[in-house]
């Protein structure tokens, strides 16, 4: 999945931003918050008061059902979150960045290119429900936004590890993942097969 948005963002690929080397800048930092909250909000809407029923859902055997996405990104976002932990240990480089804040953007309502994600962010049942996963998820989105809110760190002049973008950018492609399976749950819902209730 990582290779797999690499990729996309490598295709949308046009005015790098330039590194600052500077503290994040205030417009970037509204930016980035105004997504993320923006999508925790959306994917607490698209949950609240689905029936079990709806919430295990599939439209084939072998797509996945709303509580299936849940906890995708209830796994994902850690792994995630970790790597831009990871990179920003990582001392300022002047490499060129190839990915475009565009780019990232595009990458969270484009939902042509489909790609199976890693292992490691198949659900498997590791939450007891997609509540307790939306959970796990929140409870991530809340140290995350702090991070955004209070950061003086330079995410600009970071560039992720085994990435072709800058860390800023990484952390907003986290809330631009979680956009397109949002998107995924509203074609759940969408299915003539749907339940009702």
């Amino acid at each position: 999945m990582v290779r797999t948005i690499v990729a996309c963002v490598a295709l949308f690929a046009g005015l790098a931003v330039p590194l600052t080397g500077e503290p994040l800048k205030p417009g970037d930092r509204q930016r980035l918050l105004a997504h993320l909250e923006m999508t925790e909000s959306w994917l607490v809407s698209e949950l609240a008061g689905l029936s079990p029923a709806q919430l295990s859902f599939r439209m084939t055997p072998d797509s996945w059902s709303i509580a299936d996405v849940t906890e995708h990104l209830a796994i994902a976002e850690p792994q995630y979150w970790q790597r831009v932990r990871d990179s920003m240990k990582q001392p300022a480089t002047t490499d060129k960045i190839e990915a475009t804040d565009a780019a990232i953007l595009w990458y969270g309502i484009d939902r042509t290119n489909r790609q199976k994600t890693g292992e490691a962010r198949v659900p498997h049942g590791t939450f007891k429900s997609a509540s307790e996963a939306l959970g796990a998820f929140r409870r991530l989105r809340s140290t995350m936004r702090d991070y955004a809110q209070s950061t003086s760190d330079d995410l600009r002049s970071r560039k992720l590890l085994e990435g072709n973008m800058d860390v800023y950018q990484w952390f907003l492609m986290i809330s631009t993942h979680s956009q397109r399976h949002i998107l995924q749950i509203r074609e759940v819902k969408a299915h003539a097969s749907y339940p009702k209730g």
